[in-house]
């Protein structure tokens, strides 16, 4: 049997449901095929919960620091399983929205098999064969393990797993120290858990180190014991006593181990090579307008290597409809890319860090900072500890921004704008914004950009002279 379509798409997580759902409402004939859980990683084992479980660990957090507000602290009793219960129901509530129903509604034919190429512009998913006008591969990605001895012979945990252990953990060992690694190491130490983070490299090192230091506080603050710049020379042991040995013989006892370390693209199943579409074993290939070597096919989201972020899975999707419904040319490399780290304080970024704007543009980056704790709301709220700190040129054109404070990713929704209609600073510092806010905050580091230029000699001499006029 073969079915003709418009548009096929292969993943039905962030990505390819933006894409099925757009072409559908818009009169394309739409196939989607998913092997696994509608949603994809997102819903089911990253964002959601992982979100879903921070808010619980605020919660007993907030319970420990009540006496800085008159209010009686107490270590609060969690009941672990509840919590995870918490965390299902979450994804329960969510997942109507990607629903397989959902889609049918739309429109979108859905099929839930596994899809593999046998020619150019034929797939085969279910024994049936679909041969389409454009594909469009969104098939994600997987944690993957370092190679470390003896780590396959131990159990471990990844963001595929963690989010169905029902345990607390006495002592979780996290192997990774970037975002992913950081949230569950805040989240399970505020639950109640002992939290070692092992990382090789840097903590957070793909963040502005002013910013991530912030974090990194927070976090040692609270009684993570973090360890940077570390090798692993091998894991022994069985589930509940795992034992981690580190180069010169240190070794460390846990109860559980969270491998946070890196992630795959899922392509082995699609038979890539049969349609000739080119891959390396960091994504498929693609050019600015997310298309193959195969001018057929699209590969957009995780799995093409560019932007691991869920959010900018759907900005893929936004482009392929735009170009292969509507022939417009795009450029993925034109967006401001925009990221968030949840821990407490949060942590965005947007455009260019500051080293990235001294590398491009030498002597003519500008860096306009504003402290939190000079923030009466955050003063109100007693969260203090942050910092809004925005990258520009000479002439005040934005760079980059990034913010440490709490609800950052909301905060850095500013920039986003800023970078993507090419704003000023002076656009920024001009703004009426209510009081008080967190947001006055990047008000103020866009104004303090024109500080000495507005208070110099020469502008005070101005001044006087103005003053002297009828």
């Amino acid at each position: 049997m073969t079915a003709d379509c418009d548009l096929c798409v292969i993943g039905g997580g962030s990505a390819g449901l933006t894409v099925a759902a757009g072409a559908a409402q818009l009169g394309a004939r739409v196939i989607l095929i998913e092997r696994g859980e509608m949603g994809g990683d997102c819903l089911n084992q990253g964002c959601v919960p992982s979100k879903a479980l921070i808010a619980a660990a605020h919660t007993a957090q907030a319970m420990r620091e009540a006496a800085r507000f008159g209010i009686a602290p107490v270590e609060p009793t969690v009941d672990f399983a509840a919590t995870m219960d918490h965390v299902r129901g979450v994804i329960a509530a969510i997942a109507p929205n990607d629903s397989v129903e959902r889609f049918e509604k739309l429109g979108v034919r859905v099929l839930r098999t596994t899809a593999r190429f046998i020619a150019p512009n034929v797939v085969e998913a279910g024994g049936e064969r679909i041969r389409a006008r454009r594909f469009v591969i969104a098939s994600g990605s997987r944690p993957t393990a370092p190679p470390i001895p003896g780590l396959d012979t131990v159990p471990y945990l990844t963001n595929e797993t963690v989010f169905g252990n029902r345990q607390l953990p006495g002592h979780l060992v996290i192997i990774g120290g970037g975002p992913i690694g950081m949230e569950m190491a805040q989240a399970h130490r505020r639950l109640g858990a002992r939290v070692t983070v092992l990382e090789a490299a840097t903590l957070l090192g793909k963040d502005d180190p002013e910013l991530a230091a912030i974090v990194v506080a927070r976090l040692t603050a609270e009684g993570v014991t973090l360890r940077d710049k570390v090798k692993i020379a091998r894991v022994s042991g069985a589930a509940g006593a795992i034992a981690v040995e580190l180069d010169g013989g240190e070794r460390i006892e846990a109860t559980h181990l969270l491998v946070a370390a890196g992630r795959a693209p899922n392509v082995e199943d699609l038979d890539l090579d049969k349609a000739g579409v080119a891959y390396t074993r960091r994504g498929i290939t693609v050019d600015k307008a997310l298309r193959t070597n195969n001018r057929r096919v699209y590969a957009i989201g995780d799995v093409n290597g560019l932007h691991p972020f869920t959010h900018m899975a759907g900005f893929h999707g936004s482009l392929v409809i735009r170009n292969a419904l509507f022939r417009l040319p795009v450029n993925v490399h034109a967006a401001a890319l925009p990221w968030a780290t949840y821990t407490d304080p949060e942590m965005a970024q947007v455009g260019l860090t500051e080293a990235q704007a001294r590398e491009r543009h030498g002597d003519g980056a500008r860096i306009a900072r504003w402290p939190l704790h000079e923030n009466d709301r955050a003063q109100t709220e007693r969260e203090t500890s942050g910092l809004v700190k925005v990258v520009a040129d000479k002439r005040g054109r934005v760079l980059g921004a990034g913010i440490v404070a709490p609800r950052a990713g909301e905060l850095i929704h500013v920039w986003c704008l800023a970078m993507a209609k090419g704003l000023k600073l002076g656009t920024v510092a001009q703004m009426v914004v209510p009081y008080p806010t967190l947001g006055e905050a990047s008000k103020r580091a866009a104004g303090s950009f024109f500080t000495d230029a507005l208070f110099s000699p020469r502008t005070r001499w101005l001044v006087r002279l103005l003053q002297r006029l009828p």
